[in-house]
């Protein structure tokens, strides 16, 4: 057993986003900092996001793109560490970027781009980083102890960034919520999210020929005040739905509750049909076909027989029935793909234990940062934004206050 002493004035558990991030800055404004992580590989869901080129922020960010129990708690860090300042940092590394839609920027060459980053800026602020290392026990005396196999270390302030239970593959655990709950911090339940989502396999099965095939739509779930709606692209699935709509829509949508969606959003459907009704001998499914994918036109007529006739010969009720259905097609997952295929996890420390100024929580030096607290971005770079702003205002916090001995 390892028995040797270590002190640091910052030990951060967790070698993410925003744990790197925080390194860095803490380190460089004049702390001695330890990052911990129970795996050998650093940033691995940096690596793996915007198909390995890391949509590391969008232009666009605002309150109003974070889920949380406590919606306001993400202001006052968003505000302070903007896209705008982290874009400028990309600029320092001379890392090129590009937007793609609707303010994502990804980077041009690799995520490994970004990762090679932070790691640049924690090796300028003297950050240690420990990896693979085992952490066995933490306790709280005046400071933390934290017995690992490599040693006891004593440090004032502990930051948790340990992220959710999504992409386990990757190594992820419930180690940040078990530890709020050890210093009596409140936990809000937790459940995947930007998730595809899935359904019984007899509901599915006229639909089951359209995997592989992908659609903007308008969608949207929820009732009067609660409903959200999205203009994405739709992808279907062997076992449901997927694509930019529908994790967007997941992070919303609550079991037994049903999603709406417009499958043909950029169409005056109900005036096309009424057009080919009267100008069109062509079978129906020919004409719906300019307007949508050939696939899912098909699968639509075969669903009644008065729409397998040329457009001019079908009843204007079933026409109208027709544009109903493309229109507002409703329909109840029964459930989601979980946290094996989630991008991120909803829920977490409740946010009304932690200052929303420093990320300190209601125990004295235990700081939470990043995907482990109950706020939970859109899918488009968001919640890479939220990590390097959590990860900023709590280094800025921990540098600001009063120094104790170590």
């Amino acid at each position: 057993m390892n028995t040797n002493t270590y002190h640091f004035d910052v030990v951060i558990i967790g070698a993410g986003a925003a744990g790197l991030f925080c390194a860095g800055v803490a380190g460089q404004l004049g702390q001695k900092v330890l990052v911990l992580d129970h795996s050998d590989k650093v940033a691995e869901k940096i690596r793996i996001s915007g198909g390995g080129r890391a949509n590391f922020t969008n232009k666009d960010v605002s309150p109003a793109n974070f889920l949380s129990n406590n919606p306001h708690f993400c202001r006052s860090a968003l505000s302070r560490y903007t896209a705008r300042d982290f874009i400028a940092l990309m600029y320092k590394h001379n890392i090129a970027h590009h937007e793609k839609h609707k303010g994502q920027l990804f980077c041009d060459h690799s995520a490994q781009d970004l990762i090679d980053m932070l790691l640049k800026e924690c090796e300028v602020g003297g950050v240690t980083r420990w990896q693979p290392c085992k952490i066995k026990h933490i306790e709280f005396g005046g400071d933390y102890q934290i017995q690992t196999n490599t040693g006891c270390i004593h440090t004032p302030r502990l930051v948790v960034a340990t992220g959710g239970l999504s992409i386990p593959k990757i190594g992820a655990t419930d180690f940040g919520y078990k530890l709020a709950q050890q210093f009596g911090l409140r936990v809000i339940e937790t459940r995947p999210g930007l998730v595809p989502l899935t359904f019984d396999s007899a509901d599915w099965a006229p639909f089951v020929d359209l995997a592989g095939l992908s659609l903007p739509v308008l969608i949207e779930t929820g009732e009067k005040k609660s409903k959200i709606s999205f203009n994405e692209d739709l992808l279907f699935t062997h076992r449901g739905l997927s694509g930019p709509a529908i994790l967007q829509i997941s992070s919303y949508w609550r079991e037994k509750t049903t999603i709406k969606i417009n499958l043909v959003p950029n169409a005056d459907i109900s005036a096309f049909l009424a057009n080919i009704k009267i100008t069109s001998r062509k079978l129906l499914v020919n004409d719906l076909s300019t307007i949508m994918p050939a696939r899912l036109a098909e699968a639509w007529v075969k669903t009644d027989p008065a729409l397998q006739r040329p457009a001019c010969d079908v009843p204007d009720k079933a026409l109208a029935q027709l544009a109903n259905r493309l229109t507002n097609w409703e329909i109840t997952p029964s459930g989601t793909e979980g946290y094996k295929k989630a991008e991120v996890t909803l829920g977490g420390i409740d946010t009304r234990d932690v200052s929303s100024q420093t990320m300190e929580s209601k125990q004295p030096g235990l700081y939470f940062i990043g995907e482990v607290l109950d706020v939970t971005g859109w899918l488009g770079g968001y919640n890479f934004q939220w990590a390097w702003a959590s990860a900023f205002a709590c280094a800025q916090a921990m540098a600001q206050a009063p120094k104790k001995q170590v």
